[in-house]
């Protein structure tokens, strides 16, 4: 492999890293374009931000990220008034959520999930099914999932991992997730608007530099991918939601920790064509995978290079790994 290479985000079920499950229900969902709009008294914007939405401009010029990505070129995008959550949405919240419910995810389902490498204890070495081609250190695990995240020897609630962010949830499980607390997954164009913060043109929720005055801002890889983590950030694996400080809509963690699922399909190139609606935008009327964003504590700038604003990747709807997450939004009352 190469630093051009852009695979190291996350793996995948379907093509080179995995199989697809035989069943047509999760090709046949479909994310909530809108919800019912709330206003600042509604149950459902507890611990939400409300941004009031308007033009910015989305994407980069810059020659950071990889071509096949498509981040640029920079663009005027508007977007209505809306609600998104403070936080990742949490593995408390996703348990509450299964409580009620009874939901399964994918990974469940499967019966395994993508874990790093590093993180599978030696208890759990036995049900490591293979690695995932060209991204070694994913390895597929039996019986990781959302409660158990590096297998069966592992447990959110008994490692007290309440407030991380849950992961090993697919782009469905999102969906599911948001339907049920009357939310939606963030269009790609909502999510950025609301990571920038405010600030026009800035590589990072914060400004241009990664560490302004030596601190540290986000949770990604110290030292040298993939082979030594310092975690001189202060974590290895994910952080709580609340961790570093927030951007200037006073959103946390919208630069590494676990990516984020957003609604659109994914294209590399599909904001240059005429059928791109800068008001609004909402992608592709159908694709092949997802756009995820944000970066994770996976991400470094010798690979990757994705815990900027304006970075992009992608996964398959039913992928699930050990750095992938969400967060959702409400449509605003217009005030």
């Amino acid at each position: 492999m190469t630093a051009d290479d852009p695979v190291c985000c996350s793996a995948s079920r379907s093509g080179k890293s995995g199989e697809r499950r035989e069943s047509d229900e999760a090709d046949a969902v479909e994310a909530a374009q809108s919800t019912a709009p709330a206003a600042s008294d509604d149950p459902r914007t507890k611990a939400m931000v409300r941004l009031d939405g308007g033009s910015f401009e989305m994407g980069t010029d810059e020659d950071v990220g990889f071509p096949e990505d498509g981040e640029g070129p920079a663009r005027e995008v508007t977007v209505d008034p809306f609600y998104i959550d403070t936080f990742a949405v949490t593995n408390a919240q996703f348990l509450a959520f299964v409580k009620e419910t009874g939901y399964t995810t994918e990974a469940e389902r499967f019966g395994w999930s993508f874990v790093f490498a590093d993180f599978v204890a030696s208890e759990d070495e036995e049900h490591v099914l293979r690695a995932a081609p060209e991204t070694e250190w994913w390895v597929a695990v039996e019986g990781a999932n959302w409660l158990f995240p590096e297998g069966p020897g592992s447990n959110v609630i008994e490692d007290d991992r309440l407030t991380h962010p849950v992961t090993h949830v697919s782009w469905t499980d999102a969906v599911a997730y948001a339907d049920w607390a009357g939310k939606r997954l963030p269009t790609e164009a909502e999510w950025e608007y609301a990571a920038r913060g405010g600030l026009a043109g800035k590589r990072f929720p914060w400004g241009d530099q990664l560490k302004p005055e030596g601190e540290h801002r986000c949770n990604i890889w110290q030292g040298t991918f993939p082979e030594r983590n310092t975690g001189a950030d202060g974590f290895l694996g994910t952080a709580p939601v609340n961790e570093y400080a927030s951007n200037d809509f006073g959103l946390y963690n919208t630069a590494g920790n676990v990516w984020e699922w957003c609604a659109d399909w994914f294209s590399p190139d599909f904001h240059t064509t005429p059928a791109y609606d800068h008001d609004n935008p909402t992608g592709p009327l159908t694709g092949d995978a997802r756009v995820m964003r944000g970066g994770s504590y996976l991400c470094h700038r010798s690979w990757c290079n994705r815990y900027r604003v304006a970075a992009r990747s992608k996964n398959t709807p039913d992928s699930s790994t050990g750095n992938i997450g969400f967060r959702c939004v409400v449509d605003a009352k217009t005030e």
